[in-house]
């Protein structure tokens, strides 16, 4: 049976929004091999993360549960466990390279061989972690390009994150991480059925691509959304305090300003845009490596992200936020042997219900308390219905400090957030919550919290949120240990 069943390969990039393949509808871009992959196969263009941060939406991704079960509610909760010691006890061999963020790093997980890279710029996590990025750049005598070292330069607070990669391009983060998974194909004897994992650092943040594929986005007419005065204004209080808090402390080498001029946001925006060219590149390597050596005809390959970001959209820099830049991400799944391609999925969908799909593939039975809801059926061409809602959470953590908890519902047309701690409006043109009608208003600028003519739609959604979290606690009261 096992060598029945597919190779699974799962690509992970951090921080990459929706908006960034070319044949999803973004002509600004150059994906041709994300391209390739969405006219092959399926695309979900309606997939949301479960929480606005790393660790939290990629515990969840891997376990199937929300973030509440999981008790992984920012960034550095302990996170140990997660579904790919199922595919390990079912006769997978299971790798990694690249970016998982377990806490600690270096946690199995499941995997059989990992090969870590973490965050481009570590710095309150993990400070003195020494992965196999660090490693490679310490044989060759050279330092790595971060924030003591960004922040010596006398633009520094100006630049919004955005530099380029100066050192060797085969020791840029995104191009080492691809080459050393085909280091791996290329001479690790072929073994099937594989599970391989390929955790992507970009384009998180310090936005870095190499000087040529800046120039390849130089000239380029990049839409940018205008940030409004209206829009600023009627921010909850958490907000407008997390944004101050962005523009004093760097986090991620980005220096958050309040009002950056044009010209700083498109020069941000083109460094972040490049490097997902980079990683696109290195995803067409990756494909011409499994065909080499004899994996792609029975394989299924996944790519996605872990949430997205701002860009200074909203006057937000980077995630923490509920904004359609941040929990929207792509998500597309390839096997023409074995699903028909070509396809567009728009209804709603939680990033981790790719999780029980790649388990059923496994010919591996989901634990029935599993949130997650297999996208599996739509992927054979059968009768199946999206979710009605989708969720995402995000707990007070170092860079959203002023809230105790975050919670956002989404149905087709209205998205709702709820903050906790702030229950009650701060002023006429201060809400203590979202509410947003995505019919009208698709960017997302019109606050309708207060606003007495939208009441019975917020009482509607709070009364999901309520239901959701009661059925959530019922549901993972049989959660396996495992995961605890």
């Amino acid at each position: 049976m096992a060598e029945e069943r597919p190779n699974i390969v799962f690509i992970v990039t951090d921080q990459q929004r929706f908006d960034t393949i070319a044949a999803l509808g973004y002509d600004h871009m150059e994906t041709p091999h994300l391209d390739r992959l969405v006219r092959e196969g399926v695309a979900f263009t309606n997939c949301h993360v479960t929480a606005p941060s790393c660790a939290p939406s990629r515990a969840s991704l891997f376990t199937g549960y929300y973030p509440h079960a999981t008790g992984v509610l920012k960034n550095a909760d302990p996170w140990t466990h997660s579904w790919v010691e199922d595919l390990n006890r079912s006769g997978y061999h299971c790798v990694n390279v690249g970016k998982m963020h377990t806490s600690p790093f270096s946690a199995p997980c499941g995997f059989h061989e990992r090969y870590v890279v973490e965050n481009k710029d570590r710095y309150l996590e993990g400070r003195w972690f020494f992965d196999e990025w660090d490693k490679a750049l310490a044989s060759r005598g050279l330092v790595k390009q971060q924030r003591e070292l960004y922040r010596k330069r006398p633009d520094y607070k100006e630049r919004l994150g955005a530099f380029t990669w100066d050192l060797p391009e085969d020791l840029h983060s995104d191009v080492f991480v691809g080459n050393t998974a085909r280091w791996w194909l290329e001479n690790y004897p072929r073994t099937e059925p594989l599970f391989l994992q390929i955790g992507f650092p970009g384009p998180h943040p310090p936005y870095d691509p190499t000087p040529g594929y800046l120039e390849r986005y130089a000239d380029k007419d990049l839409p940018l959304q205008e940030v409004t005065q209206e829009d600023l204004a009627r921010q909850p209080a958490c907000f407008q305090s997390m944004r101050a808090h962005n523009a004093e402390v760097d986090h991620d080498s980005v220096v958050h300003l309040l009002e950056p001029a044009e010209a700083q946001r498109l020069d941000q925006r083109r460094h972040y845009l490049a490097n997902v060219t980079m990683i696109d590149d290195m995803v067409g390597e990756i494909m011409k490596c499994l065909e080499s050596q004899g994996y792609l005809e029975n394989s299924v390959v996944i790519f996605t992200s872990d949430h997205g970001d701002c860009l200074t959209d909203h006057g937000h820099s980077q995630k923490w936020t509920m904004y359609e830049q941040v929990t929207r991400v792509p998500m597309i799944v390839w096997s023409p042997g074995r699903f028909s391609g070509g396809r567009a999925v728009d209804d709603l969908v939680q990033l981790m219900d790719i999780g029980p799909a790649v388990l059923e593939l496994a010919g591996v039975a989901p634990d029935p308390s599993m949130e997650a809801r297999s996208v599996l059926p739509v992927l054979e061409g059968k009768e199946w219905e999206g979710r009605d809602y989708v969720f995402a959470e995000q707990a007070r953590d170092g860079n959203f400090p002023d809230a105790a908890f975050m919670t956002m519902v989404r149905d087709r047309r209205w998205k709702l957030v709820h903050l906790l701690g702030e229950q009650r409006d701060a002023g006429p043109d201060r809400p203590a919550g979202q509410l947003f009608d995505l019919a009208k208003d698709p960017e997302e600028r019109v606050n309708y919290w207060s606003d007495p003519a939208h009441a019975e739609k917020k009482r509607d959604l709070l009364d999901v949120l309520l239901e959701w979290r009661l059925e959530s606690g019922v549901r993972t009261a049989g959660m396996p240990m495992r995961f605890a």
